[in-house]
This record gives C-alpha cells, structure tokens and sequence, in this order.
C-alpha cells in the first residue's frame, strides 16, 4: 500500500468549493448560478457540517474498502478509510495537517506541500460565500469542448499561486469535471489529477455527485460511490485533533 496514495482524494472531494470575490461579470453570472444549482446560498449557508460514507476502489492497486469523511465549517476536516482490513486515517484540525501512516500506526504531520494542499481543501461552504477572506480568486476562460459537448471553464486561483479549473455543465451548471495539478508523495512527481462528478442527486437540498472517478495523468487511479449523506450533525471538534 503505497503510504500517501490518498492525499488527492482529499484534494477533489472539496475542490468544488471554490468563489471569488475578483469576477467579471461573465464569472459572477456562472458562479451565481453554479451556487442556485446546488441549493442556493440559504441552503448553503445552514450547512455548518457534512458527513459523507461511501466505497471506494483503488484501481490501479486492485484493492476495495470504505471512506468516511467528515467537514465542519469553517476548516476542519477527517477522513477514515479502510483497505482490506488497514485504517488509514487523516485531517486538518485548524493548525495542523496530520495522518496516521498505515505501515507503523504512527500519527505525523504531513509534508509540507501534502499540508498545504489539505488546509485549502478543508475549507468548507464560508469559502464559498465569503471567498475574500481565503484570498480566492476566480475566473471565467470560456468554453471547452469535451466529447460531444462544450463546457463552461472557470479558473481557480488560491493566495499561494497554486490553480485549478472547473468545468460546468452548460444546462445544469452544476461541476462536471476539475482538473489540478498536485504532486505524487510516493515519486516526488508532478501530476494531472482529473476528477469527474457523475450521478448527482438531492440530499436535504442540495445537489450532490453520488460518485466520482479520479484519473492520474490520463489513467484511471480511484472510483468512489457514496451511500450515505448527513448535515449537521454537529461534530465534536477533537475528532478532527492530531492525536499526541
């Protein structure tokens, strides 16, 4: 089991949470309906926490298990997954980004670029709806066609250069697909993840993909279905603590 092969699901599974505060008007029209289509921002604004559970495959490892993440505004973030039978479990607690590494059972800090990756994506909907306090940037590149049909591109732009870039559907404006660059712990480098969104149903309001297939540099990596979908279930926050 390779010890960070996880680090850019994190990375995906909040990558739709993204706003700015710097739109043209072409952008602020997208973003807007973008917010509409997965609620609207009364619904996004009374979700102070979400619970996800699901499975997952790791395709190119041939293995199966189950993931449980859990969110809770504005930046804490866990997730606990199981592979034939070994926990690996990882979070933000608000200062520091930790894991559990599978081979020792030993809790650590993650590496910088892993840590700095796993802050942004532990924000929660308050990036959303107040991106200038994140120093979120957002920008509208067009159209791209994928297939048979042409999507709408947005930008994303964090306060320490790093990008992403979102592409919606032009019908339902909902996120069909990201793609970002992040690094591969195991090698040192640097990849293209590609993430699509698929089966996007309602949970308590809000417009959700009940799965999702993440590829590694054009190559299938990992598909997560999810079963399960809670809000507001008010978490205590030494969940999401390093443990000592």
């Amino acid at each position: 089991m390779k010890k960070y092969c996880s680090f850019s699901l994190i990375a995906v599974l909040m990558s739709i949470l993204i706003a700015s505060p710097a739109f043209s008007q072409s952008s602020k029209e997208l973003w807007e309906k973008m917010i509409d289509a997965q609620g609207g921002r009364k619904v996004l604004e009374a979700i102070k926490d979400t619970t996800i559970q699901g499975n997952m495959e790791l395709i190119q490892m041939g293995m199966k298990g189950t993931l449980t993440l859990c969110q809770k505004e504005p930046n804490l973030m866990r997730m606990d997954m199981e592979v034939m039978g070994m926990m690996i479990s990882q979070g933000f607690d608000g200062e520091k980004a930790w894991m559990v590494n599978p081979q020792t059972g030993a809790v650590e800090e993650m590496p910088e670029r892993a840590a700095q990756d796993i802050k942004k994506q532990a924000l929660g909907n308050d990036s959303i709806l107040n991106p200038e306090k994140y120093g979120i940037t957002y920008e509208a590149k067009g159209k791209e066609k994928i297939q048979d049909k042409e999507y709408y591109v947005l930008e994303q732009s964090f306060a320490d250069g790093t990008k992403a870039t979102l592409y919606l559907d032009p019908q339902t404006y909902l996120v069909f697909k990201t793609k970002m660059k992040t690094v591969d712990f195991q090698t040192g480098a640097e990849i293209m993840v590609d993430t699509l969104f698929e089966d996007y149903q309602k949970f308590e309001g809000i417009m959700t993909a009940r799965s999702m297939t993440i590829l590694h540099d054009g190559a299938e990596f990992l598909k997560m279905a999810f079963s399960k979908i809670t809000y507001n279930t008010n978490p205590d926050e030494s969940k999401f603590k390093m443990a000592k």
